[in-house]
Order: structure tokens, then C-alpha cells, then sequence
């Protein structure tokens, strides 16, 4: 999970944020974070501080996430990818019944997810 030099194109983009999603719809934490750079860095607008940052925190977010609220996500409108970012409109319904939508952006370098900014509703 490091950012060496490895090219990153649309294709590998696209694949990656598929992929995020598809663990996170599974609540399958290792391939979940096996996405991410070890160094991730995760924030939701408008702050410009990192909500979290470091693979281990994502961990440890996701983890008790995905036992407790068995969130299912989807896109709500086809996902944008040029280069190297996957721009994600999304729905997350949770096992209470509660809903949101959100904007995710992702970064990818090196392979892996480095960053990734929220716009929630």
C-alpha cells in the first residue's frame, strides 16, 4: 500500500473507485482499505483539514462502520473519471433506514486511493 510511481490512467481510476465501492457495499474492511495509500488523507468540504489520515484511521473508522451501520452505497448518477480523480455522486442508505447523499472525489497515485474529499448533504 505505498505510492510508488506506477502510471495511473482513466481505466485504472475507474477500476479502483469500482472496487472501493464494491467492499464497502460488502463490508469487507481488508479489501476496503486495501484500496487506499498508507498514507491517505480523507476530508469532507468545506474543511481543509483531514478528517482522518493514515490507513490505520481509516481503519479504525471503517471497521466499527461496517459492523454497526451495514451502509449500502450506489451511485446516484454516472461517476466522472479523467486522469487520475473519480468524482462519485452517491447514495448511502444505512441499516436503521437512514439516508444521505454525498459527493465523493478520489485521488489516485501510485495505484491507490491517496486522497479523497467529501461534499455531503
Amino acid at each position: 500500500m505505498t505510492t510508488d510511481a506506477v502510471p495511473t490512467t482513466t481505466t485504472m481510476t475507474a477500476e479502483l473507485a469500482q472496487r472501493q465501492l464494491d467492499a464497502y457495499n460488502a463490508h469487507d474492511l481488508e479489501a476496503f482499505v486495501a484500496c487506499y495509500a498508507d498514507d491517505v488523507e480523507v476530508y469532507a468540504l468545506p474543511s481543509m483539514e483531514p478528517m482522518l489520515r493514515g490507513i490505520a484511521a481509516l481503519r479504525a473508522r471503517y471497521g466499527p462502520y461496517f459492523a454497526q451501520q451495514k451502509p449500502a452505497g450506489r451511485l446516484s448518477s454516472p461517476r466522472l473519471v479523467l486522469g487520475s480523480m473519480a468524482i462519485d455522486p452517491e447514495a448511502v442508505t444505512l441499516a436503521d433506514g437512514t439516508s444521505m447523499e454525498a459527493i465523493a472525489l478520489y485521488h489516485v497515485e501510485g495505484g491507490l486511493i491517496r486522497r479523497v474529499w467529501f461534499i455531503r448533504s
